[in-house]
């Protein structure tokens, strides 16, 4: 079966390593993004979460990297701690797996920077890292970018929103001026989309449409609660359905603490990330997470970008975001793989209005429930019996 990325300019050794995880089959971004990467075309790649999109820039450069070489060739930027470290898990598998000894290293904020200094001087052929301090380690003279070949820009909606695109913009002006650039995201707004065309030459736009046959199987359902007994309905539902990995959102990070808390208080196994947290702290969460020591992960929407975590079964909204994309965002976390998911949204009468837009806008169905005596009902079918 690895004949199939064969076909799209993926070397043997390459689609073998590719084989050891079981990965034989291209996705539709990867086809689209593989042939024209190895062509050295600029690429903005537009597709949903957990299509596959590291992957699709991952094996090119695997592919254009001269391992002989002991210099820095490919810069790849992420907009969390959590994204740079999964990606480069994520070469530390595909170089194992292929037995291709490309090396790499992230270069993150609120991290020791000498410790990242000394890592930087075994000459990595890809640093992975967020471009405020890459940007720090090039004016100190510790990143040699004019030997950078190729720049990812990852989760480029955020990268390049008006918190970001200033650093994004200073690092590539160190590069040279014939690099590639390759930029993904789920989401391409006019704006992101207008300021990548001005970084980038002539770059091919690769959109990926979302069949409602790959959909993941999501079942969407709300219940309505004053606001002040939100905790008290997610406990006793947690309990009723026996979640054992589920996340939480929230849209203030300032109350994610708050809420972390009240539910550990009413026994429920809970932990948080979010854009404040300690990064010992953050990871400590992610770890107990993965392992199923907690069973709720209490999250906001910029700390769960790129998170990527295998039997999430359920996800909860505590508030609903304005935008109908990051509710789809959020509620993509579950029913991956093939595995079938749940989302929960626990609601005040005032946020139903939003339920019906979501409905219109994202073509889905969204059921009003409601739980009584230890069941769950549909709530309209409820109230005619």
């Amino acid at each position: 079966m690895s004949e199939l990325f064969e076909k799209i300019g993926i070397s043997a050794q390459l689609a073998a390593g590719l084989g050891k995880a079981k990965i034989v089959v291209p996705t539709a971004i990867q086809t689209k993004v593989i042939p024209l990467s190895l062509a050295g075309r600029d690429i903005i790649g537009q597709s949903a979460t957990g299509t596959g999109k590291t992957l699709a820039y991952l094996l090119p450069l695997f592919q254009k990297i001269d391992v002989s070489k002991r210099e820095m060739q490919v810069m790849i930027l992420a907009p969390t701690h959590e994204l740079a470290i999964q990606i480069q898990r994520q070469i530390e598998l595909l170089a194992k797996n292929s037995e291709i000894a490309v090396t790499s290293t992230p270069i993150i904020g609120n991290v020791n920077i000498a410790r990242q200094i000394d890592k930087l001087k075994e000459k990595p052929h890809i640093i992975v890292g967020s471009s405020g301090r890459i940007l720090e380690l090039i004016q100190k003279k510790k990143i040699m970018s004019q030997t950078i070949k190729t720049i990812i820009i990852d989760e480029a909606d955020r990268l390049l929103d008006d918190k970001n695109v200033d650093s994004v913009k200073a690092v590539l002006k160190t590069t040279l001026k014939d690099r590639q650039i390759l930029l993904f995201s789920a989401t391409i707004t006019s704006n992101t989309l207008a300021i990548a065309k001005g970084i980038m030459r002539d770059p091919e736009i690769i959109t990926i449409a979302e069949e409602s046959n790959d959909r993941p199987d999501i079942s969407h359902m709300y219940f309505v609660a004053e606001q002040r007994d939100k905790i008290e309905v997610i406990r006793k539902m947690v309990r009723l359905i026996n979640a054992k990995r589920a996340l939480v959102f929230i849209n203030k990070s300032d109350d994610i603490e708050e809420t972390t808390e009240k539910l550990i208080y009413h026994g429920l196994k809970a932990a948080s990330i979010h854009g404040s947290s300690v990064k010992g702290d953050r990871k400590k969460s992610l770890e107990d997470f993965r392992k199923g020591n907690v069973q709720l992960l209490v999250a906001s929407d910029v700390a769960a970008r790129g998170l990527d975590i295998v039997g999430i079964d359920y996800v909860f909204n505590l508030d609903l975001p304005e935008d109908p994309q990051v509710y789809l965002h959020r509620v993509g976390r579950t029913g991956r793989a093939g595995e079938s998911g749940i989302a929960i949204s626990i609601i005040t009468k005032q946020e139903v209005a939003l339920v019906h837009k979501y409905e219109k806008l994202l073509k889905i169905n969204i059921v009003a429930k409601q739980m009584e005596h230890g069941k769950i009902f549909d709530k309209y079918k409820a109230v005619r019996k």
